[in-house]
């Protein structure tokens, strides 16, 4: 069976995250059980074209914005070849590939972007593309089956008129931490982890390190990731008096980023909104507990509240935790083992298993 996912992402693009590797540790699964898989998706500077990677080959073509016009004509015109079923990931706007084919079709959704439209897109264009997200696309996936990756994204689906039995909640894996020579630093430090846009709020980690100035001076946050973001946040940092221990690291490699996380005291996760929040199974992998929004959604599911983290209700108690937990070692490293133990529940072979079931059932 050849599958081919429409995503407007690829790990290799300097925006790419969790998304992107949710899919395309799907796509392996897929190769690995012998079917051909193709993942369409953006063009970038840091991949070619075409190339194949574990078996999966890659389409990149156009922007972040046409790659939905050129897909789906690439599609319509059968520009991809002989396709038996059609993943299009739902990343706000669908690719609206019901259209341009016959061929079955799953849905595959992080999260609904309900909160993200008007902070990323302020204004008509915000409107439309939440209408699209909102209106359009449950009547146009009328017929299609569904994966979400929590019962919170499942939930928001269902209040936007998707079927219930329609949607099958696939979780997130966790790869095994690579061996680091990082230790847990002497003093404190809080990470967060990644891309650098505004639905993230790294400003409310940035806060947290200014509120804590006079009791905390030694407190050092490390923002890891890339972003169009970026500049507004180091300015950011300026105007809050704490640029001196804020580290923007960029963008940096798998090794980088667990040696970052293993010597980190707290992870902070302070985003909007998370189908799941990978980063924090890959932090609970080092043994160290994310704070985070329980508002984000996924976030109840990834974090075990008061065992493998904490989930919090507003700014406010954002930073009264993360200052509580720097304060109080016993607690920290009870989480810190919680946070352990749930990175060990989930795996990718486990979730790969699944999402081969739904695309073997559907594609016949």
């Amino acid at each position: 069976m050849h599958i081919l996912f429409c995503n407007w992402r690829d790990t290799k693009n300097p925006e790419g995250g969790g998304s992107e590797r949710y899919v395309e540790n799907m796509a392996r699964g897929l190769v690995d059980r012998g079917h051909s898989v193709t993942i369409a998706c953006a063009a970038h500077d840091n991949g070619p074209h075409e190339e194949i990677i574990d078996g999966v080959r890659f389409v990149r073509r156009g922007t972040k914005l046409d790659i939905y016009v050129r897909t789906f004509l690439a599609l319509l015109l059968g520009r991809f070849g002989k396709v038996d079923l059609v993943v299009d990931v739902q990343n706000g706007l669908p690719f609206f590939t019901r259209l341009a084919t016959r061929k079955p079709v799953v849905v595959l959704v992080h999260h609904v972007h309900r909160e993200q439209w008007p902070i990323v897109y302020p204004g008509l264009v915000g409107r439309i593309g939440w209408w699209i997200e909102s209106r359009v696309a449950p009547r146009l996936y009328r017929r299609s089956q569904y994966v979400a990756v929590s019962q919170a994204t499942r939930l928001e689906l269902v209040e936007l008129g998707v079927d219930r039995d329609r949607i099958t909640i696939i979780h997130n894996g966790n790869d095994p931490a690579p061996l680091v020579e990082a230790a847990r630093s002497a003093t404190p430090r809080i990470c967060v982890v990644g891309r650098l846009v505004p639905h993230k709020q790294v400003e409310h980690a940035i806060d947290a390190v200014a509120l804590m100035q006079a009791d905390h001076p030694e407190v050092i946050l490390d923002v890891v990731g890339a972003g169009w973001w970026d500049s507004e946040l180091r300015a950011y940092a300026e105007r809050r008096g704490v640029s001196e221990r804020v580290v923007f690291h960029g963008y940096v490699d798998d090794r980088a980023k667990h040696e970052l996380l293993a010597q980190s005291w707290l992870m902070a996760l302070p985003s909007l909104k998370e189908g799941w929040g990978i980063v924090i199974g890959e932090a609970g992998a080092h043994a160290t507990p994310t704070v985070a929004y329980s508002t984000a959604g996924g976030t109840t599911e990834s974090i075990d509240h008061k065992d493998s983290g904490v989930l919090v209700d507003t700014p406010d108690e954002f930073v009264a935790t993360l200052r509580d937990l720097i304060d109080n070692d016993e607690w920290r490293e009870f989480l810190g083992r919680g946070a352990l133990a749930k990175s060990k529940a989930y795996t990718w072979a486990g979730s790969q298993q699944e999402f081969a079931g739904i695309i073997e059932t559907f594609g016949r």
